[in-house]
C-alpha cells in the first residue's frame, strides 16, 4: 500500500504540465469548430492559453479555466492578459464542485474542452474532493469505485458539460485504455461520442515519471440519433504526427465498436485480422475461460511481510522452526513453472525469505526466544497496523492454506502458473489456484501458449515500468486451450522458461498446445505476433520483427 506521507508534492497535486507542441496540436483540432466557449478544467499556469494564442482563432472565444492552486491560477490569469485573450477567465476553485452545480439541465455548456487533468489517486484526495468525485459518477448514473483517479471524474464532468457536437481533447494517462477503474469512463465515452480516437505514442512524453500518456480526441454526438462509430487507435513514434492536420489524424484509424468499446480498449491496438483470429480461437470447443476450469484466490495477507516472511537465519536465531513453513512469493523465487525442494533449497542458500511464520500458540506456550520475536514485532508497532490489529492475536495470520497451483500477480513478459510440488505457502504477491476438474499439472503446462499470453495482455493492466498485472476478475476471463492430445513435458517447459527468450518458449508451446487443437502454424504465428505487439507496447520497445 502507498501512503500519502510518502508522496511528492507534485504527485499529490497531480500536476505534470503539457508540452507546448502537444497543447498546440489539441488547440488546432478543437479550433476547427470555431468554438465560442472553451473549458480548461485544470489549467495550471496557462499552457493551453499559450497554445490557443499561438495557433490563433481563439481571440473572441470565452475561455474558462479552473486551477485550485492560487499561485498557478495567478500565473494563468497574467499569461492570458499578456496574450490578449480578453475573454479568458481563470477560477481559482475546484472544478468538480463547480461542475456538479452545472451538470444539471440549464447549467453552463461549452463547445470544446481541452487540458491535462490531474493524476491523483482517490486515496490521496482530500475528503471533500473524494465526495465530489463520487458525486460526478452518481450524477451520470455510473458505477463508482474508490480505486479511481482524479483524471477520471474530470473527463466525465468535462464531457457532460459539452454541447452536442462539441469536442474534447486532452492529454490523459495511457492507462485509460485498460485499467478497471476507468471502465465507467470508457463506457460513458462510447455511448456519448460519435467518434473516439487515441493517439498512442511509443515513448514517454513526461520527464521524471514512468507514467505513459496518450491524447484522447472525442467528438460528442450531435443528437441521440447520430450513430456512435466507436474507437480508433493511432500509434505514433516521435513527434512527426504533430505536423499533420489534426482532422486527418482524427479521421485516419478504422473505428471499432461493440465489445471493444464496451470493455477494455486494448483490443483496438490489434489489427482486424488478429482480433478476428482471437475471437475464432476463443470460440473453439477446447478453449476455456479460466473461471470454468479453476478458481483463483488471493494469497496470504500478513499485514507485515518483513516480520512473517523470513530467511533461515532468523528462524535459527529465534528458534522458530516449529512455526516456519516453506513459502514463495516473487518471480526470482521461482523463475520457471515448478517449485520443488531443489528450488526451495536454492532460495534458502541465497538468504531469501523462504519461511512463512505461522504462530498458532498462545504466548505462554511459546519458548522464550519465540516470545522475544513477538515482542520485537510489538516494539516495531506492528500490532497497530490495520491488517494486524483487526485480528486476535495480531500475530496469528488468517486464511493459511496452500494450493497445488500458484500464480504471481505481476510479470515482465507473460504470466505463468507454478506447480507447487512442496505445498509452499504464498503471500498476496501471488494467487492460490484451485482446479475444478482439470489436472493441476496439465493446467500449468497448457497455460503457456500464444493465445493465453495474448489474452493476458488484453485482460490485464500495466503501470509505470511496463510490468503486467492481473487481478482475480481479469484472471477469470483468460482463455486457455486444454487439448486432450497435447504432449506436455513440464520439465522441458520449466527449463525453457528459465533459459530461453519468452517468444521462443511461446512459439514452441504454440506447436504443442495450439497444434493439438488443429490450429495452423500461420494462425499460431499470428497469435504470437499479437502478443508480441502488445508486450512491446507495454515495455515501450520497438515493434520491429523479432529476429529469427
Amino acid at each position: 500500500m502507498k501512503f500519502i506521507e510518502d508522496q511528492t508534492a507534485q504527485k499529490l497535486r497531480g500536476g505534470y504540465y503539457t508540452p507546448l507542441d502537444l497543447a498546440s496540436f489539441i488547440a488546432r483540432w478543437v479550433g476547427e469548430i470555431n468554438p465560442d466557449k472553451v473549458l480548461e478544467p485544470s489549467c495550471g499556469d496557462g499552457a493551453f492559453f499559450q497554445a490557443m494564442s499561438d495557433v490563433g482563432g481563439f481571440e473572441k472565444s470565452a475561455l474558462t479555466g479552473f486551477e485550485l492552486d492560487s499561485d498557478e491560477a495567478g500565473k494563468a490569469t497574467r499569461r492570458a492578459k499578456q496574450l490578449n485573450l480578453s475573454k479568458a477567465a481563470v477560477r481559482s476553485e475546484d472544478f468538480l464542485g463547480w461542475a456538479i452545480e452545472n451538470m444539471t439541465k440549464g447549467g453552463e455548456r461549452f463547445d470544446a474542452a481541452v487540458g491535462n487533468p490531474p493524476f491523483v489517486r482517490y486515496q490521496f484526495l482530500p475528503p471533500q474532493f473524494q465526495v465530489r468525485a463520487a458525486t460526478i459518477f452518481d450524477e451520470l448514473g455510473l458505477k463508482f469505485t474508490k480505486h479511481t483517479n482524479a483524471w477520471v471524474p474530470f473527463i466525465l464532468a468535462s464531457m457532460s458539460l459539452l454541447r452536442p457536437g462539441g469536442r474534447l481533447a486532452m492529454v490523459v494517462p495511457a492507462e485509460i485504455i485498460h485499467v478497471t477503474h476507468a471502465q465507467s469512463l470508457r463506457s460513458y465515452l462510447g455511448k456519448e461520442c460519435r467518434r473516439l480516437v487515441i493517439i498512442d505514442p511509443e515513448e514517454l512524453w513526461f520527464d521524471g515519471t514512468l507514467q505513459g500518456a496518450v491524447i484522447l480526441m472525442a467528438e460528442k454526438r450531435s443528437s441521440p440519433r447520430q450513430k456512435a462509430e466507436g474507437l480508433g487507435m493511432v500509434p505514433v513514434r516521435g513527434r512527426e504526427f504533430l505536423r499533420r492536420s489534426p482532422s486527418e489524424v482524427f479521421a485516419e484509424p478504422q473505428s471499432i465498436n461493440g465489445k471493444t468499446v464496451a470493455g477494455k480498449w486494448t483490443r483496438a491496438l490489434l489489427d482486424l485480422e488478429t482480433r478476428d483470429l482471437f475471437d475464432e480461437l476463443e470460440a473453439h470447443a477446447d478453449v476455456h475461460r479460466f473461471d470454468d476450469i479453476a478458481r483463483v484466490d488471493v494469497g496470504i495477507v500478513t499485514g507485515a511481510n518483513k516480520f512473517f516472511l523470513v530467511p533461515d537465519a532468523t528462524v535459527e536465531a529465534y528458534g522458530l522452526s516449529k512455526y516456519a513453513h516453506p513459502m514463495f512469493g516473487r518471480s526470482e523465487h521461482c523463475p520457471g513453472v515448478i517449485y520443488d525442494e531443489q528450488q526451495h533449497a536454492a532460495n534458502a542458500e541465497k538468504g531469501s525469505p523462504t519461511n512463512f511464520l505461522w504462530f498458532d500458540d498462545a504466548p505462554n506456550k511459546m519458548a522464550k526466544k519465540a516470545r522475544q520475536y513477538i515482542e520485537r514485532g510489538e516494539a516495531e508497532k506492528l500490532h497497530t497496523r490495520y491488517k494486524c490489529r483487526i485480528r486476535a492475536p495480531w500475530y496469528k495470520v488468517p486464511s493459511v492454506y496452500s494450493t497445488e497451483v500458484g500464480m504471481l500477480k505481476r510479470c515482465h513478459d507473460t504470466p505463468r502458473l507454478i506447480l507447487n510440488k512442496i505445498g509452499a505457502y504464498t503471500t498476496d504477491t501471488a494467487y492460490r489456484i484451485r482446479t475444478k476438474e482439470a489436472d493441476g499439472e496439465r493446467l500449468v503446462g497448457c497455460f503457456i501458449n500464444p493465445l493465453t499470453a495474448l489474452s493476458a495482455e488484453l485482460e490485464g493492466r500495466h503501470y509505470g515500468g511496463g510490468v503486467l498485472e492481473l487481478i482475480p476478475s481479469e484472471i477469470e476471463r483468460l482463455v486457455i486451450p486444454m487439448p486432450a492430445k497435447a504432449e506436455l513435458d513440464l520439465a522441458e517447459l520449466d527449463n525453457s522458461i528459465r533459459n530461453r527468450p519468452t517468444h521462443e518458449t511461446l512459439e514452441r508451446q504454440g506447436k504443442v498446445v495450439l497444434g493439438a487443437l488443429g490450429i495452423s502454424k500461420a494462425k499460431q504465428a499470428s497469435a504470437l505476433e499479437g502478443w508480441r505487439k502488445l508486450r512491446n507496447r507495454r515495455h515501450r520497445t520497438s515493434t520491429e520483427a523479432v529476429p529469427a
